[in-house]
């Protein structure tokens, strides 16, 4: 695994790349930020390269797709299905964890899932931005639950486009 930094608006983030694949982009700092990372090195390399022109291109308000980026984030087999979920809402819309929930049950052929397990899912999320968590909102719509910080994710909903409360 190698790690560089990706300098935002909205400050420091840590690129983690292994085997060609982004395994992780965490705002300095913020909750779940992993205990062990390797050494920073210059950023070198294609994963680098791409996901640095990524977000250059989200920050600069355009609409990159994830799928322009080889992810390959670490987690359970449940997690990583609500990161898939996660991929699939689109910029400017939000959702709520029960819908998440509600939606994730239906694929799964259950009745129904729990949308606290899936937002444990969500907020462990190791590529954030990417893969959008800061699109999904508490069961009435307000902002919460977010590793970065409530203040980022709303600066993330803005830049979107995204209806806030």
């Amino acid at each position: 695994m190698r790690a560089a930094l990706y300098e935002s608006p909205l400050g420091t983030y840590v690129m983690a790349e292994e085997g060609g694949a982004l395994v992780g982009l965490w705002l300095r700092g913020q909750k779940y930020f992993p205990k062990e990372l390797p050494p920073l090195g210059s950023g070198e390399g294609e994963t680098f390269v791409l996901t640095r022109r990524w977000l250059d291109a989200y920050f600069a308000g355009e609409r990159p797709e994830p799928g322009e980026l080889r992810l390959a984030p670490k987690g359970s087999a449940f997690a990583r299905q609500v990161w898939e979920l996660l991929l699939e809402i689109p910029y400017g819309h939000t959702v709520t964890y029960g819908q998440l929930a509600k939606e994730l049950a239906q694929r799964r052929g259950l009745e129904r899932m729990s949308a606290q397990a899936v937002g444990g899912a969500v907020g462990h999320n190791p590529i954030s931005i990417i893969i959008p968590c800061h699109r999904v909102l508490g069961t009435k719509g307000q902002l919460t639950g977010y590793a970065g910080g409530l203040d980022v994710k709303r600066r993330l909903l803005e830049l979107e486009g995204a209806a806030l409360p």
